[in-house]
């Protein structure tokens, strides 16, 4: 269970909660710089140069941005509210990939004036875009490759052929071929076929499918790919018996498979580039609670301030989040069902759960919410979105997201009687 340690101590946590009201999502800020280091560390060695996108959807906070592209990452976003949060945190031009999805119009030209690489989901896209902006295309272009079933797909994404996104190898061929006839000149190629993967071979079998592409597309099409942007999706470890993805092993193999593809075709430098967010940020958010309620009828139940509204992924997907006791650990444990406020019963964190025995007042910590916790948030039932802090060390952390009042809720509404403007 060794990943699933805190950096700070319980008397740290008590600290912080007293000085911010509970629930709030906590963010460690060294943890999150040593990782980005290591990831790049692993992508060290590619001749054409590395860089990650960071998917913006997982954690849309342009103070965590501001980080990360000081940490050399670029923006993966697929919303004109994710283009906005990467151009305030200084990040633009080609740092931006712009990955389209049933894209509105304003969207793409948006984009392009951010000079974002725009990544087109569909062949039919291409007229749109070019509509879009005026007639033109840009100078560069990357297509998304679904490559069906030649590639299996997981849990997560499913099977790529019942997936919504990316065009047939066809579709593909035909996309390049009209991009170039229409004078694009730079291109990429991009795929995305799991989330939340831990197998590390995964990574590199997706790696020798786009470089077979790569060579397939310069010998049919004469077309120089300048970048494979290889996706995202490597998984981190929710449960104690899971392990990290061994970023240097995914690293070696894509070499591997580079130099016995790339570089014999002529085609090298190639850049390579993925759009990560989970395992950027995740393991280094937590949820920060208080028990409220203890309960026993059918089932013992702890119920905490937080709610599903705060972490949707266990009441939407059934995903595991490891939970702490700080003040409780090396004591008693019993198993409980742990649960939220909504007046919905999918408001639980954990089904059959052994964890310290807590009492009434006692923090709780949920692990692993710096990806897909915060962002997924919603207000049904009136539930307001907690703060985001900055974790610096010690007792040193920054609000770099305030929590919601009544009066951001009720904001749109113009009705009387209800709070507003302050």
């Amino acid at each position: 269970m060794t990943h699933h340690h805190l950096p700070f101590s319980p008397d740290q946590l008590a600290t912080l909660a007293a000085r911010h009201p509970t629930p709030f999502h906590l963010y460690d800020e060294v943890g999150i710089r040593k990782n980005a280091r290591a990831f790049y560390q692993a992508f060290a060695w590619v001749p054409g140069g590395f860089q990650n996108y960071y998917a913006v959807k997982a954690l849309p906070n342009p103070h965590i941005l501001d980080l990360l592209r000081d940490e050399g990452m670029g923006g993966d976003c697929s919303s004109l509210a994710e283009l906005q949060l990467c151009a305030a945190a200084g990040i633009r031009g080609e740092n931006i990939v712009f990955t389209s999805n049933d894209t509105p119009a304003e969207e793409y030209r948006q984009a392009h004036a951010l000079g974002a690489i725009i990544n087109l989901d569909d062949l039919s896209h291409l007229d749109f875009l070019q509509q879009a902006l005026g007639g033109r295309l840009p100078g560069v272009l990357c297509f998304r490759y679904n490559p069906g079933p030649l590639k299996e797909g997981n849990a997560i994404i499913g099977k790529p052929e019942e997936a919504k996104y990316g065009l047939t190898r066809e579709q593909l061929f035909e996309g390049y071929r009209q991009a170039r006839d229409r004078g694009v000149r730079r291109f990429g190629l991009h795929t995305m076929v799991a989330s939340n993967e831990l197998n590390p071979q995964y990574f590199v079998e997706t790696a020798r499918l786009l470089f077979d592409l790569v060579v397939e597309l310069q010998a049919r099409l004469g077309l120089r790919i300048e970048f494979v942007n290889l996706g995202g999706g490597i998984g981190i470890p929710y449960r104690p018996e899971q392990t990290a993805v061994d970023l240097a092993a995914v690293g070696a193999g894509i070499r591997t498979a580079y130099e016995q593809t790339i570089v014999p075709a002529g085609l090298a430098p190639l850049r390579l580039v993925m759009e990560c967010g989970r395992m950027v940020t995740g393991p280094y958010g937590y949820l920060v609670s208080r028990v409220l309620h203890k309960k026993a009828i059918y089932k013992n139940y702890v119920g905490l301030d937080a709610c599903m509204a705060n972490l949707m992924r266990p009441g939407m997907y059934g995903s595991y989040h490891h939970i702490t006791v700080p003040a409780r650990e090396g004591g008693p444990r019993k198993v409980y069902d742990v649960t939220g406020s909504l007046c919905e019963n999918n408001d639980k964190f954990a089904l059959d759960r052994e964890i310290a025995d807590p009492q009434p007042g006692d923090l709780v910590v949920i692990h692993d919410t710096g990806a897909h916790g915060h962002a997924m948030g919603f207000n049904y039932n009136g539930k307001l979105r907690s703060a985001e802090l900055l974790w610096q060390g010690g007792t040193d952390v920054r609000v770099i997201r305030r929590a919601e009042t009544l009066t951001d809720h009720f904001a749109t509404l113009d009705f009387p009687g209800l709070p507003t403007g302050g």
